[in-house]
């Protein structure tokens, strides 16, 4: 089983990367999901996000898009796993959890840092997703 701390991670390279080890047959817990960074325009990148949400409401149909952060980098390693409903894609998604912090029995484990300092200089273009729903 591998653990990994998402803080300072950018959220489609934690995707992939975990995406390939599941597939491999790995069991991997993604911690502080809520530090996960996602690059890019700030402002686009809210309004894509609410975009996606209005759609439910408003009697249109489309998937449920959740807010918690967890889910979200779920949801994003699910998109790189193929077919997540039937076959291999299905049987590695069943290996993959997703926390807020860190849970009580992953404290004192071994863990794979995957994030580290942005080498952005423009802080407009970092956004971690705790901070896409305030």
């Amino acid at each position: 089983m591998k653990i990994i701390d998402g803080k300072n991670a950018v959220l489609g390279r934690l995707a992939s990367f975990v995406a390939k080890d599941l597939l491999k047959g790995e069991e991997i817990v993604i911690i502080n999901c809520e530090q996960v960074i996602i690059t890019g325009n700030k402002k686009k990148i809210k309004e894509d996000f609410e975009k996606k949400r209005s759609k439910v409401g408003s009697g249109q149909k489309g998937p449920k898009v959740s807010r918690l952060s967890e889910r979200i980098v779920k949801r994003t390693v699910r998109g790189m796993l193929p077919n997540h409903r039937k076959g291999r894609g299905k049987e590695a998604f069943k290996r993959i959890k997703c926390y807020v912090g860190v849970p009580k029995e992953y404290e004192k484990s071994k863990k794979i840092l995957a994030g580290r300092k942005p080498k952005v200089p423009n802080k407009s273009k970092i956004l971690k997703i705790e901070e896409i729903f305030k």
